[in-house]
This record gives structure tokens, C-alpha cells and sequence, in this order.
């Protein structure tokens, strides 16, 4: 029921109605109302006609220890829910056209938008009770944790009141996986369906989908959430083997294969007739875990560039391991992975993703792990000399797009800028450009900053002396474990 104290009275909204889930109250408790400036209300149970007149005195401690309650689920299966880094909603078109709560077209989740924006997100576990027994996951079986679940209504109260208080524009809903797959997944759809159509909630919701789910469950799913995702865990088969035998790698890759043909057919029904449902609007992602066993940046992102295009993922997360159990398959306790390597991973996802890199220009088997020195666009054009200096005023724009310190945006300004004149610095330094890296690798129509002749090294050395990585200062040895 959704709650909240005034004055030290219990009260609720006016005319509302449902089935208390709550189990420190009693479960034929369904209809209530109030008059706030009386210490009494009634209570109507719809079990009998029987009227009961209750002072506020004598239920303060049962609130009191629901509420109680419900922060301690809150507090356990929101540190549990840490874990998962997969929670950015870039892609989301859903819009608020239904006088309902929130609107999706932004973003969600601790996270910057498109525009800049820094959003937050109602980001917590449905369940940390779990029948597997992975050796990475705190919430393993065998793992001795306070254990907690909350009910569908309470994830659902818990969303709307915290949207409606400003502290969260949507919701990230993972779990456990209890009993089996389609009864999880049963009730992380049950929570977004409530969302949607009882509360008319057009704010962002992430859904995890649990591998083994049926079809009709993951297709409903699609209707409700903005963003599906499964995660891969492990990057390659044979570390999913070793630290998760319980898993089957081909029962976790099945429901991608499935999301992406929905997907497809969705955005086409979508072209045909506009009032179509719209499909999991942000698309699917997944992640890995880095740094449990012993793979390369190599097999990482060899990894991910296959799953973008066999399964039109939007995003590939990367999270680094952080140790919290005690397992010989294991790094050691107080090893976590250095941020540094999650950072340079995400950078070349993204120089995958939006600059047109190939993998195999990034890593390969003479380079089998990114330099966590400097980021993977500066490395290339380092090992790449021969391709630079370009001249900015006459180079193809795919050219441009691999100097260091030229974003995309940057790109498309200098592409355009040009035809109206011969660009300088000063032209470039007013578009963005980081011209204490860009200077290295192009002309322009200047003189000034230009050097010429020197090698690769040097111009690390040049770059790493006027700028220091925020990373940097928390690598650790853990990648010389294995």
C-alpha cells in the first residue's frame, strides 16, 4: 500500500485500493481511508462487513516495523545490485503521452546523457536468493549473506513514490534467478507491466532477462521495458566453465538470438502502422566480467565486436572484478581489477562503435592488451605513424576521426567549417579540439605548434608529461595474477 506518515498518523490516498502484499500487516487489510485531522480512521475488510474504528496509537508500531522492514530490503538488494554496470539508457524514445508519470526520450541511471544531463536510477535486485552457485557472484548459494525479496508491489510502490519525491527518473530491475528462470522472469515482467499500465509510468525501466525464460515471457517483457539485457558473465566459454558449471553459455546467448528477430520485426511492423507497440525502444545489451580469469583485452574485445554484429547489441558493459570471496579459482581478496582497464576497454568499444575502427586495429595477437598508459586512438596512431601528419583542410573525414583529440562532433564541424575557408588553430580550438593532442598528428593553415620528425616514443612522452589519466592512480597488480 502506498504510505507515508503525516503528523504521526498512517496514511494513505484517498480512494485507492489493492491487495496488501505487505507481510507485517494483515493480508485481508485492503481498503482504507482517512481523515487526516482525526487521531482514527476505519479499516474495511472486504472479507466480511465488519467495521473496525482503530486508533493511530495502536498500529504506529506496525508501520513502524514495516517501514523498518522495507529499508532493510532496500539497503540489501541495492548493494547487491552494484555489481551490474549494465544500466546507461541512451536509446530510449518512450514519451509521455498519456498525462502519466515521467518520459523516457532522455536517459536514465547515473549516467550523461546525450545532452549532457547526469540522471539517476532506482537501481536494485528483485531477489538476492539465487539456485546457482557462481564462484564470481556474492549472491552465490553457498555464499553466507542476509538474504531478502521483495514483492512485486513493492518494487512497483517503491519506483513510484522515490519518482514522485524527484530522486529517480526510472527504474534497473535484476535478480536472483529463484526457483527457475520463468518464475523470476514471471515477476520482473509482473513489475514493469504494473508500471506501465496501472500507474501510466512512461519513465526508463531496464529489465535483466533471465536466461532459460520462455518466449511468450521475454516477448511481454519487450512490450514493457525500454531496455532488455543478458549477461554474457564471462568473456569466453571455458571461464564461464570454470567458474560457473551450472551455466550453459548457449542457454544464455538463445534469448539474444530471440530479442533481435523481435526487435526487427517490431521496428518494421513500426514503419507500417504508427500506432504499432513499440519493442524494447532502447534495444538489448550485455556484459562481462573482467579480470575473474585470466583473458586479454584481446579475447575481451574480440568477444563484443562478435555479439555487436551476430546480435545488434547497443551496448557492451565491462565490469571489472572486484573480489569479495575467498575461491582458488579466483584472483586474490584485495586484487580488484584497475579502473584504468576497465576505462581503456570502454574506450575502444566506443572507437568501435562510433569512429570505425576494426577490432583487430585496436588488439591483436602482436598486441594482445591495450596500453593502459595512454588510451587505445592515441596508441594506434602511435604504432601508425606512417598515415600522419594529415592535412585538416583536405583529409576525408574517417581520417579525421582517428587523429587523437578529435571527437565525432569535432569531426563533423571541421568537415563542415572548411568549406567556407582554410582552417587555423584558433578555427580548431574553438571547435573542441584537444589541440595538445591533435597538434602531433595534423596541419592546419598555421605554423605555429607544429613539430615535425619525432617518433612515436617522443610524442608519448610529450603527451604523458602534460596530462595524467584520473584512472591511472588506482591500477594495481592484478593483471600479473594469472
Amino acid at each position: 500500500m502506498s504510505q507515508r506518515v503525516v503528523h504521526g498518523c498512517f496514511a494513505t490516498r484517498p480512494v485507492f485500493t489493492r491487495e496488501h502484499e505487505h507481510q507485517g500487516v494483515d493480508n485481508k487489510i485492503f481498503n482504507c481511508s482517512l481523515n487526516l485531522h482525526s487521531r482514527n480512521f476505519s479499516l474495511v475488510n472486504p472479507l466480511s462487513s465488519e467495521i473496525k474504528l482503530i486508533n493511530t496509537k495502536n498500529i504506529s508500531n506496525i508501520v513502524s516495523m514495516n517501514e523498518e522492514r522495507i529499508i532493510e530490503k532496500l539497503n540489501i538488494l541495492a548493494d547487491a545490485a552494484k555489481y551490474d554496470v549494465s544500466c546507461a539508457s541512451s536509446g530510449s524514445k518512450r514519451k509521455n503521452e498519456n498525462k502519466g508519470l515521467g518520459n523516457a526520450s532522455n536517459g536514465i541511471c547515473h549516467t550523461y546523457t546525450e545532452d549532457g544531463r547526469c540522471v539517476s536510477l532506482l537501481k536494485i535486485l528483485l531477489t538476492n536468493h539465487c539456485i546457482f552457485d557462481c564462484a564470481y557472484c556474492v549472491s552465490r548459494k553457498n555464499n553466507d549473506i542476509k538474504r531478502a525479496a521483495f514483492t512485486v508491489q513493492e518494487v512497483v510502490d517503491l519506483t513510484i513514490n522515490f519518482y514522485r519525491r524527484n530522486y529517480i527518473e526510472g527504474l534497473f530491475l535484476s535478480s536472483g534467478i529463484f526457483k527457475n528462470a520463468d518464475f523470476t522472469m514471471e515477476r520482473l515482467v509482473a513489475v514493469a507491466k504494473k508500471l506501465r499500465t496501472e500507474h501510466k509510468f512512461n519513465g526508463y525501466i531496464h529489465l535483466k532477462s533471465i536466461p532459460g525464460a520462455s518466449d511468450e515471457l521475454m516477448r511481454e517483457a519487450g512490450l514493457y521495458a525500454d531496455r532488455l539485457s543478458v549477461n554474457l558473465e564471462m568473456p569466453t566459454e571455458e571461464g564461464l566453465k570454470l567458474l560457473a558449471p551450472d551455466k550453459n553459455r548457449q542457454e544464455m546467448i538463445k534469448p539474444m538470438g530471440f530479442l533481435k528477430t523481435e526487435i526487427i520485426q517490431r521496428a518494421e511492423e513500426k514503419k507500417l502502422f504508427k500506432k504499432a507497440p513499440m519493442f524494447a525502444p532502447a534495444g538489448q545489451s550485455t556484459q562481462m566480467i573482467i579480470g575473474a580469469t585470466p583473458e586479454t583485452d584481446q579475447q575481451v574485445l574480440y568477444t563484443a565486436a562478435g555479439f555487436y554484429k551476430a546480435y545488434n547489441l547497443r551496448r557492451v558493459y565491462y565490469s571489472g572484478y572486484v573480489p569479495v570471496l575467498a575461491d582458488k579459482r579466483l584472483p586474490e581478496l584485495n586484487t580488484a581489477v584497475p579502473m584504468v582497464r576497465e576505462n581503456r576497454l570502454y574506450q575502444a568499444d566506443w572507437l568501435m562503435r562510433n569512429y570505425g575502427f576494426h577490432v583487430t586495429e585496436i588488439v591483436n595477437q602482436e598486441q594482445p592488451l591495450l596500453d593502459l598508459d595512454i588510451d587505445p586512438k592515441l596508441s594506434w596512431a602511435l604504432r601508425n605513424m606512417q598515415v600522419f601528419p594529415l592535412d585538416i583542410n583536405t583529409a576525408d573525414l574517417q581520417l579525421i576521426l582517428r587523429v587523437p583529440g578529435i571527437g565525432v562532433q569535432s569531426a563533423h564541424k571541421i568537415v563542415n567549417g572548411r568549406k567556407f575557408g582554410k582552417l587555423n588553430w584558433d578555427h580548431l580550438k574553438q571547435m573542441g579540439i584537444a589541440i595538445n593532442r591533435a597538434r602531433y598528428f595534423i596541419t592546419c593553415n598555421s605554423a605555429d605548434f607544429e613539430k615535425r620528425d619525432l617518433t612515436g616514443s617522443r610524442i608519448k612522452q610529450f603527451i604523458l608529461a602534460e596530462s595524467q589519466s584520473k584512472y591511472l592512480k588506482n591500477a594495481t597488480t592484478q593483471l600479473n595474477l594469472f
